[in-house]
Parts: C-alpha cells; sequence; structure tokens
C-alpha cells in the first residue's frame, strides 16, 4: 500500500489502497487534465467511494470496470481518512464537486459537454443555469447492459461528439457504459462517471451542509433525506468497509 509515480512527471501519482489503484492529484490539476484532454483519443475517469469498494469486493466481476479505466478519482474523505491510518492521502474530490467545478471553469467555453442521465425537464435546468456552454442531451431510458436501448444509447453517445462526457446513470451501469465505449473505439473525449452530480446542481437532490461533507457525514445527510432507497447502502452495505480496511491493513 504504497505510493508510486509515473515515469512521466506531467502524469499523477497512483496510490493502491484497498485493491484499488488511486490516481492521487489536486482539484486543480483534475480540472486541467480533463479541460486539455480533446479528441485525439478515449479515456474515462471512475470515482470510487465507501459504496463501490464495498460492492466490488461483493461482486469481483466487476473490477475491469475499474481496471480498464483510466484514471480512479477518489470520491469519498471516509475512504481518505482510512487511507490515512495507513498513512496514505487520497487527495479526494467528490464528483459533484468536481462537475460544479468544471461547469464553472472559464476552460469550459468552447468545450462540446454531453451530459448522458439526466431526464429532459432536469437537463433543462441543468442548461439555465450554464447559458454560456454548449451542452447536448443524451436520453438515458431505463435499460440494461446489451439491450437494443442500451446499444442505441451508446450510438447515440458516439455521434455526440463531445469533449466531455457526464455520465450521470447509477454504480455500476455508468462505469460499464464508459467501459462499453472504451472497447467499442469510436467515441473520442474523455467521460466521467459523475453519478447524481446534476441532480444536485438541479436542486433534485439537496447536498448536505458544508460542515457535514468536510467531516465525512455527507452519507448521514443522504440517509436522513431518503431512508427507504438509502438504508441499505449506509446501514447494511457500508459499515462493511471497516471490516475490509481490518482484514488488508498489513
Amino acid at each position: 500500500m504504497q505510493a508510486t509515480a509515473s515515469q512521466d512527471p506531467a502524469a499523477p501519482a497512483s496510490t493502491l489502497f484497498m485493491g484499488i489503484e488511486f490516481t492521487v492529484d489536486t482539484p486543480a490539476d483534475w480540472r486541467a487534465r480533463i479541460l486539455s484532454f480533446g479528441r485525439g483519443a478515449f479515456a474515462y475517469v471512475v470515482t470510487p467511494n465507501v459504496d463501490h469498494v464495498v460492492q466490488l469486493n461483493k461482486h469481483p466481476e466487476l473490477r475491469g470496470i475499474y481496471t480498464g479505466a483510466d484514471w480512479l478519482m477518489c470520491d469519498s474523505r471516509i475512504l481518505n481518512r482510512l487511507a490515512r491510518m495507513s498513512g496514505l492521502d487520497l487527495r479526494p474530490y467528490p464528483g459533484s464537486d468536481l462537475t460544479r467545478d468544471l461547469l464553472e471553469d472559464a476552460g469550459a467555453r468552447g468545450k462540446e459537454i454531453a451530459v448522458i442521465g439526466p431526464d429532459d425537464a432536469a437537463f433543462a435546468d441543468l442548461a439555465a443555469l450554464y447559458p454560456d456552454l454548449a451542452l447536448t442531451h443524451i436520453a438515458a431510458p431505463m435499460m440494461t447492459r446489451g439491450s437494443a436501448e442500451w446499444q442505441a444509447t451508446l450510438e447515440a453517445a458516439e455521434a455526440a461528439r463531445f469533449d466531455i462526457l457526464l455520465i450521470c446513470i447509477s454504480f455500476p451501469k455508468q462505469e460499464y457504459f464508459a467501459a462499453d465505449l472504451k472497447t467499442r473505439g469510436t467515441a473520442r473525449g474523455i467521460a466521467l462517471c459523475v453519478g447524481a452530480s446534476v441532480d444536485f446542481l438541479t436542486g433534485r437532490q439537496n447536498r448536505a451542509p458544508r460542515f457535514m461533507r468536510d467531516n465525512g457525514l455527507e452519507w448521514l445527510h443522504r440517509l436522513g433525506s431518503n431512508p427507504r432507497r438509502m438504508f441499505r447502502r449506509y446501514v447494511i452495505d457500508g459499515p462493511r468497509i471497516f471490516r475490509l480496511y481490518l482484514k488488508q491493513k498489513p
């Protein structure tokens, strides 16, 4: 569990923690990397949090969508606190913060940004919030991987000609979607798996107060806001992270 740096001095460091090779960088460098990526190739970023780590350990077959990612940005302050107990720093950058910061960055002007996941009304609200941005909506119907709807949505994403693609559907669908885009080899640009980030921006979901986010308590706010949906994630599955940490701790 030690940090290693790439041979390329311009590349970010990586840190192996709980079986995941986290990409470690500052928020400013993350934004610079994403905004400068261009359309010469395709890459995708996943954003591991506590639930993702637990699910990856319960379902090892999901690991391929993470090992195939180009960068893995820590989304969780709780994971980072565990990492610090082992002398590591994952430099967490929650996906919701990344999405907001990207859309508000002056460098986003002139970029083609596609958004997949929100419904028409939510996308209209997002476009109203950022009228100076070139935003394209890609509808995401209820779909399973490999279905006709899945295939059609992949083709729609490839046709969108994006610089940045915000994939805002649930885990692990969004990661599978990004992995399939990469495998197909047609898409160009950079895709970010950022879950409910657009819902937070448009007010469909309310983010926790700043003091709760800064102290790793955003999960408690989300549990209180939607207990029926979040109970299993935060009360049953989430605490398993501590057992997993103790199991892998040397």
